[in-house]
């Protein structure tokens, strides 16, 4: 595919400017209304009609106002784009993630609740989103992408940071040279242009326009160990997702999930201790369990200082009918949770989580018509929510309290840091927070013990403190642009990173080391950091002051 693939279509179109009145006015009613719904654009758009043709694609107002704001009929409004924009929380949390599926694979997991269906990698429906993409693009990862990064812009979102998630059943059973060649093509599609090489590929990524500010696989935690980790930052990887599913040995064998829980306490102390974010998949509901055993385990998740994850996505178990547990619910084996049950579940796992980890789901977006018995509403994560508030109950994860597309004040802005003890390090996790305790960005920082017993075999991270984190929430910006109110560009990772340089300083560490996605690697180098193998790093000294806001 030419390097033209990502553009936008309107890039190319014959259009441009052929409707520019009939755009303008659209347009100016859109600056006009200070609060602009789904039903009003649909309204404006009807009453500027295309001629012939119907109403305007949403998109090619889109393109049209970014063209005319390029040739400078008229000034760049960020409000304005956020108005015209299509599913804008797509990008709410600062940057733009695009998901890519592997080719189907053998898996090494023999799970009896897990579908199989060979046109699809193990564990995916064919008629998921994801899926559907993934397969009318043949798999390929460049075409994947690049239509991603083409779908987003079409409704006005920036892609200038890209996180990359690659799902797909086992990761880390894959030929690692299908690892790479899938992992370069992405890059490929990012950069615009094909690189003979990974390397060169990731070394353009640093000043691409699209840049990868994170790099996420999903495996398993049978799969963890030192060359793993290796091969990990080899690929730019920076998130592991790890199906934990349960922190019950007998309901993992019940379940022919083929680990232990050691073998997963392991996995995740070894992804601390490199560096990696770690975000773990837990299932309620799962053969053998209650939902009195799923409370205690779920607690299992926070008290095991092995354990204690960076993210969580929580997957109850659905009944399908390609799956081996299907036959179980046919002998009377297996019962689903009824709603009722499933919600009050929920609502004491969400009270439950800790405020450094951030629950990216509370259900599969699996389609309705596949299960057979059980819960089939994927708006599960409303419910819950509505019913805590009815209970006057919380959710102190970060998802739940990050500010999202709400205007700061950066002079109001503090420092909040929460300590916790993991197995063979001390984790800091240091957020900047508004008056209402709403998070603007946060950093994770893991202090390893001068004797853990536990090496990843990563010689460049040795006694160095270790930055695993930095985010800035609020909506996706372009480079280098700044917006009134928002919170990414206005200094927040500057000051995080200062504030773990002085935390690392106090604890009497003298380097401090970063697993940066290589598309941040130049805005590390501009804060003093030199590469470091596959991290960045830098000296730090006494002169290090933990700084503060306002």
């Amino acid at each position: 595919m030419p390097p033209t693939a990502w553009r936008s279509r309107h890039d190319l179109t014959s259009d441009a400017g052929r409707f520019e009145p009939l755009v303008l006015a659209i347009l100016d009613e859109v600056r006009a209304r200070p609060i602009l719904g789904h039903d009003e654009f649909s309204r404006i758009l009807r009453r500027h009609p295309r001629p012939g043709a119907g109403t305007f694609g949403k998109d090619f107002i889109i393109a049209e106002y970014r063209r005319l704001c390029a040739a400078g009929r008229m000034p760049f409004e960020r409000e304005t784009l956020r108005r015209l924009q299509l599913k804008p929380t797509r990008t709410i949390s600062g940057v733009a993630t695009v998901t890519v599926l592997t080719k189907p694979y053998p898996c090494p997991g023999k799970c009896v609740f897990c579908p199989t269906d060979v046109r699809m990698p193990k564990s995916y429906l064919r008629d998921e989103p994801g899926a559907l993409r993934a397969e009318f693009h043949g798999f390929d990862p460049f075409e994947q992408t690049a239509a991603r990064l083409r779908a987003l812009e079409n409704v006005g979102h920036s892609t200038a940071k890209i996180e990359l998630l690659i799902l797909g059943g086992t990761w880390s059973a894959y030929r690692r040279d299908y690892q790479e060649w899938f992992v370069k093509r992405c890059f490929d599609a990012m950069n615009g242009r094909e690189a003979a090489t990974l390397v060169a590929a990731q070394s353009w990524n640093e000043t691409a326009a699209h840049r990868n500010v994170g790099l996420v696989v999903e495996t398993r935690p049978d799969h963890i160990d030192a060359d793993e980790l290796a091969q990990l930052r080899r690929l730019g990887v920076t998130k592991v997702q790890v199906g934990a599913q349960s922190l019950d040995d007998r309901i993992l064998a019940l379940n022919r999930r083929g680990h232990t829980v050691e073998q997963m306490r392991r996995a995740v102390r070894l992804l601390r201790a490199a560096g990696f974010k770690i975000h773990l998949h837990w299932m309620p509901n799962l053969l053998g369990a209650t939902p009195d055993t799923d409370r205690a385990d779920f607690l299992g998740l926070w008290a095991d200082p092995a354990l204690r994850p960076d993210e969580l996505k929580i997957y109850p178990c659905s009944l399908l009918k390609n799956a081996e547990l299907y036959e179980y619910w046919l002998r009377g084996e297996y019962r689903p949770y009824q709603d009722a049950e499933l919600t009050e579940l929920l609502i004491a796992c969400k009270t439950a989580v800790p405020r450094y980890c951030r629950v990216n789901r509370v259900i599969r977006d699996i389609p309705a018509h596949h299960v057979v018995a059980g819960l089939t509403r994927s708006n599960l994560r409303e419910d819950v929510q509505r019913e805590m508030r009815l209970r006057s109950l919380c959710c102190q994860c970060i998802r739940c309290r990050e500010v999202r597309g709400a205007a700061v004040k950066s002079a109001t802005l503090r420092l909040d840091s929460q300590v916790y003890e993991a197995d063979g390090s001390q984790e800091h996790f240091v957020s900047v927070v508004t008056p209402e305790d709403r998070v603007a960005g946060y950093m994770r920082l893991s202090l390893p013990a001068a004797v853990s017993g536990l090496d990843p075999g990563i010689a460049e991270i040795r006694g160095a403190a270790l930055v695993r984190e930095v985010h800035i929430y609020g909506s996706a910006l372009e480079l280098g642009k700044e917006q009134g109110g928002a919170a990414q560009h206005i200094g927040l990772g500057t000051k995080l990173l200062e504030a773990a340089e002085g935390i690392a300083c106090e604890r009497g560490f003298d380097r401090l080391a970063v697993i940066a996605a290589v598309g941040t690697r130049e805005y590390y180098r501009g804060r003093g950091y030199d590469m470091d193998g596959s991290y960045i790093s830098k000296r730090i000294s006494t002169g290090n002051a933990t700084p503060t806001l306002g």
